[in-house]
């Protein structure tokens, strides 16, 4: 938890964002947002794209176990490009990307969730759905969050997965000719049901080249909320929300 305390002081949270479907219909995944939020759906995921910064405010998508592991794996053409909906509107460029200081184009939905369909694999590739992230952690600790959410949707039958940006004081400034936003750290978090009951978990993961156990990046939902200024999982009953979002289940999580 110390080690918590430190990352989530050093960082300040200057977006909030809401839903603008009701509660009763919106996907259990998706964040709060405000009604005059396009939110963009695709076959695997959705995302709310915003213009300014040229990274989703979030992304966020449910992971089955029959996802997980189709009966055939399937990929697509891996081409970096405009999501279509972002089509004559202010946009990254993936050749933003060509730098020489170790930023990456990080997947926020990862491609290898996205093996039983073609159309979402390729749909992962989409330039709403990335953000400079420093290479290190984009194949290390963040990577490990992506198994982890591969092994609970194996294991529990699916999960539901939002993960995003966190620009805090925007440290590195930002990227390539139309100066794409480079996140300070990214947070994640994961809601599931496991003997019948919800099981939450949130992490925050500064966007630099270290390495840690996997729970030194964890917290909870509601310390999350806190710090990024956004209500994830509205959708869950407030009878229980406050319940869930406020635990952690390390005997579910640490499996």
């Amino acid at each position: 938890m110390k080690q918590l305390q430190i990352i989530l002081s050093a960082l300040i949270c200057l977006t909030q964002v809401a839903c603008s479907q009701s509660i009763s219909t919106r996907p259990m995944e998706w964040p709060e947002a405000s009604d005059d939020s396009q939110v963009f759906v695709h076959t695997g995921y959705a995302t709310l794209y915003n213009r300014e910064t040229m990274i989703p405010d979030w992304v966020a998508w449910e992971l089955t176990a029959d996802e997980v592991n189709p009966p055939e794996k399937l990929r697509g053409e891996e081409l970096f490009r405009f999501d279509p909906n972002t089509k004559g509107k202010r946009t990254a460029y993936r050749e933003d990307y060509r730098n020489n200081d170790g930023w990456q184009r990080g997947h926020m939905a990862p491609k290898a969730d996205m093996r039983w369909s073609t159309e979402a694999y390729e749909e992962s590739f989409y330039m709403s759905n990335i953000c400079p992230q420093n290479g290190t952690l984009n194949s290390g600790d963040w990577a490990n969050t992506e198994s982890l959410a591969r092994r609970m949707a194996t294991r529990y039958g699916s999960v539901y997965v939002v993960c995003g940006p966190i620009i805090g004081t925007n440290r590195y400034g930002t990227l390539g000719e139309h100066k794409v936003v480079i996140p300070d750290a990214f947070f994640k978090a994961m809601l599931l049901k496991a003997g019948g009951r919800w099981q939450s978990i949130a992490m925050v993961l500064p966007n630099e080249s270290t390495h840690h156990e996997p729970d030194y990046y964890w917290c909870t939902v509601n310390e999350l909320e806190s710090l990024i200024v956004m209500d994830l999982f509205p959708a869950l009953d407030d009878a229980i929300e406050e319940t869930v979002e406020g635990t952690i289940n390390k005997s579910i999580w640490s499996r």
